[in-house]
């Protein structure tokens, strides 16, 4: 029977079943197997409502969806430009910098190569860039930003590997704070070769204008305090990380709605209902996804799975280069909400095995699922990208290879490095 049960599981997966019924299935029958009442699955769901981090996941979602729905995208090009389109390869380290700081808000859901995209793919062209490089690098920028703050992988990540109680505590203050110099490496990194790859081709400078950053600056001026609630309110200690949401999303309502008046009550509620619906069903997933991971930690199925893995690799680096192939590949076929959900509980105890902070394990563990992104064969946004600038597939994925390269060094030096994601925890 128990088998039959198992069978028809693995069919439905198959078939396209909603991920949260397969796991919710899988999870009642271990309890089942293993003669454990089936209320630890309400319990579970009970615990992770009564988180008080949890608050942030819908506040910061419901603000990133607003940004989206704006002209915030325009604004920032224009006041990133205005600083840095000076600079040799200037176009290119503003989309950079643009596209981080607009996916770490929105979250890589593709939205930023689609609302920024559009408008750095046709500038970049126009300023002399190539085709290859300016689609690469849209396409490769969809998904930077992802470590830094408020990142939702990020909160998330915290909130599965605190529930594991590791032993060791993980704050997401401690998790905003690691992120940052990974993702400046990547930023920098991407820049450097944007750069050298271009030395052939010299490209136009933009006239440095303080009459452009002053308009600039004034066309963003509410805006650009954004990062303050996140980063002073939450480092003063005048903020809790929910708190910062709440006030992060208030002043993003507050902004686009009634000073800006980009947004409609229609259209506000629209986005209401959308960004809900997303945190609704990543909420889903994760209480029925931490039940089953109880039946995991009761059947020791990490210790198992570290056992294994130590009968093959007893070298913490060895194991470090196979979880990053293994990371990459992952990123490739399941979304990034869903793999940190249903990896996390398994990876992070055999981490720790082997000796590997849990905050490093977690930028590790995003680093590479922005790469996955655009991993061939089946990285979403090459799809996106393809379908925003319609161009055929095979073109982009020629285009990403050499960004890729780039930030498959910057993930070896981030992996290899710890200290530079621990640089600012004590």
């Amino acid at each position: 029977m128990i088998y039959l049960t198992i069978g028809i599981i693995i069919l439905a997966a198959f078939l396209g079943a909603p991920l949260f019924t397969v796991i919710i299935a899988a999870a009642m029958t271990g309890f089942y197997c293993s003669e454990i009442d089936l209320s630890v699955m309400a319990i579970e769901l009970y615990r992770i409502a009564d988180t008080p981090i949890l608050l942030a996941l819908p506040l910061f979602t419901f603000a990133g969806y607003i940004l989206g729905e704006s002209n915030t995208s325009a604004r920032l090009v224009r006041l990133t430009r205005a600083f840095l389109g000076w600079m040799p390869g200037g176009l290119a380290v503003v989309a950079f910098v643009v596209c981080a700081f607009f996916t770490a808000f929105t979250g890589a859901s593709g939205v930023t190569i689609v609302a920024i995209g559009a408008l750095l793919y046709p500038a970049l062209k126009q300023a002399g860039y190539q085709d290859d490089f300016s689609l690469g690098l849209v396409t490769t920028s969809g998904s930077l930003g992802l470590l830094l703050p408020p990142s939702l992988p990020l909160i998330l990540y915290g909130i599965i590997a605190q529930q594991m109680s590791a032993g060791t505590e993980i704050l997401i203050e401690d998790l905003f704070l690691a992120g940052i110099l990974p993702a400046l490496l990547m930023i920098a990194m991407l820049s450097g070769w944007s750069i050298w790859s271009n030395r052939k081709n010299p490209i136009p400078l933009t006239r440095f204008s303080l009459k452009n950053i002053k308009s600039a600056v004034r066309e963003s001026i509410w805006e650009i305090p954004l990062p303050l609630f996140v980063f002073v309110g939450i480092y003063s200690g005048y903020f809790a990380v929910s708190e910062a949401a709440a006030a992060t999303a208030m002043y993003v309502l507050i902004v686009e709605v009634f000073i800006y008046r980009e947004i409609k009550f229609p259209g506000l509620l629209v986005i209401i209902r959308e960004s809900m619906i997303m945190v609704g069903s990543i909420l889903l997933i994760l209480g029925v996804s931490l039940a089953f991971t109880n039946f995991l930690i009761d059947a020791e199925a990490p210790m198992k799975l570290f056992q294994l893995c130590q009968s093959f690799v007893t070298n913490k680096l060895v194991f470090l280069v196979l979880l990053n192939i293994f990371l990459l590949v992952l990123g490739a076929m399941l979304d990034i909400f869903s793999a940190i959900i249903i990896m996390v509980p398994l990876m992070l105890p055999v981490a720790l095995e082997y000796g590997i902070h849990p905050i490093h394990l977690g930028i590790i563990f995003l680093a590479n699922m922005q790469i996955g992104y655009f991993t061939p064969p089946v990285g979403m946004n090459l799809f996106i990208a393809g379908y925003r600038f319609n161009k055929p597939i095979m073109d982009i994925y020629r285009a990403t290879i050499p960004f890729m390269l780039v930030l498959l060094l910057a993930i070896l030096i981030i992996t290899y490095w710890p200290g530079l994601s621990l640089f600012f925890i004590s």
